[in-house]
């Protein structure tokens, strides 16, 4: 019986997205503290964010694939992919009682599970992580 492994560069990127997901949201989590001027900035996450947000090295082909596109279109491609893995994954948490996030409260929210007013900030971190994963060579782009 053959043992498959994981490609050492596949694995070096789940952890790094991994790594800077944790960091965004918690980041992220400690300005929204700033806003309701709790001045510790107290950010959080969960574990089982870490494998969300690696899940990102999976994008790594469809970084490249798009790299020649407008940012515009980058961007949109990555924040409409990011609310799609969102939703799947809070969905297959939310079945086992352990999603860490409920957006019900909150205006713009599907099934309280991803905040469509979120656009921008998914936006943004596809671009991030189109920029670690897939560097643009040259001027291209």
């Amino acid at each position: 019986m053959k043992k498959t492994t994981i490609p050492l560069p596949f694995l070096k990127n789940f952890i790094k997205c991994g790594t800077i997901g944790w960091c965004m949201e918690i980041t992220f989590t400690a300005l929204g503290a700033l806003r309701r001027r709790e001045l510790p900035l107290i950010g959080q996450t969960s574990l089982w964010m870490f494998p969300i947000y690696g899940c990102a090295a999976f994008f790594q082909p469809v970084f490249l694939l798009f790299r020649h596109c407008h940012l515009l279109v980058r961007g949109t491609v990555y924040a409409l992919s990011i609310f799609g893995a969102e939703y799947t994954s809070g969905r297959l948490l939310q079945k086992h009682a352990l999603c860490p996030w409920n957006y019900n409260r909150c205006r713009w929210h599907v099934n309280g599970l991803i905040r469509i007013d979120f656009f921008p900030f998914w936006f943004m971190a596809g671009l991030l992580f189109e920029h670690i994963l897939a560097p643009h060579q040259g001027k291209n782009c």
